[in-house]
């Protein structure tokens, strides 16, 4: 019997805890990224520094030198490759575009991923069918991105053919808006 009304508890402070969370990520209107709240009253830099799948992206985004610029007015739509996405490049090659020597290499390769417009996924839909089935985004690194939707899912195909998937969107932030991919976009050859 006691064993029951302890197990009551819990559950009723699990469901409290739960809906205290639900409720204060609802307030802000964001989903969580990488494990931490993200604040639409922020910027993009200032809300992926938070996030723990995205430690790659922000060290790339400091050695390129672009802080100042994703803290910038913007706006922007910033295609965010997690970690694990960094990791399925060639082994030795996020190292190699950290260095100081490759950091053109670098601000190619992650403009590549940042359009200059906040464009959210409901648009980036529409953009898709109103141009039967493939839309052509234009990154400010020069690479043309093709969106298409497959099943209810933005899916961006690079200039090499290397596609990602968007598989959190939506990401509201001061300066624009985040949508985490699950591969890294690479530029022309």
């Amino acid at each position: 019997m006691k064993t029951n009304a302890i197990a009551r508890i819990a559950c009723v402070i699990g469901l409290a805890a739960g809906a205290a969370q639900a409720a204060s990520h609802s307030m802000n209107g964001n989903p969580m990224v990488g494990g931490a709240a993200m604040f639409p009253e922020k910027t993009i830099v200032q809300n992926a520094v938070n996030s723990a799948d995205h430690e790659t992206l922000v060290a790339a985004v400091k050695a390129a030198g672009l802080v100042e610029t994703l803290s910038g007015k913007g706006p922007f739509t910033v295609f965010a490759p997690t970690d694990e996405a960094f990791a399925m490049l060639q082994k030795g090659r996020v190292e190699s575009l950290l260095e100081p020597g490759n950091k053109e290499r670098l601000v190619k390769l992650l403009t590549c991923h940042v359009v200059a417009a906040n464009a959210m996924s409901s648009a980036i839909a529409g953009m898709i069918a109103d141009d039967g089935g493939t839309h052509p985004v234009q990154t400010v690194g020069g690479c043309i991105l093709q969106a298409t939707m497959q099943d209810g899912t933005i899916v961006l195909t690079d200039p090499r053919g290397r596609s990602a998937n968007v598989t959190i969107a939506d990401v509201k932030q001061s300066n624009g808006v985040i949508h985490v991919i699950d591969t890294v976009m690479l530029p022309a050859m």
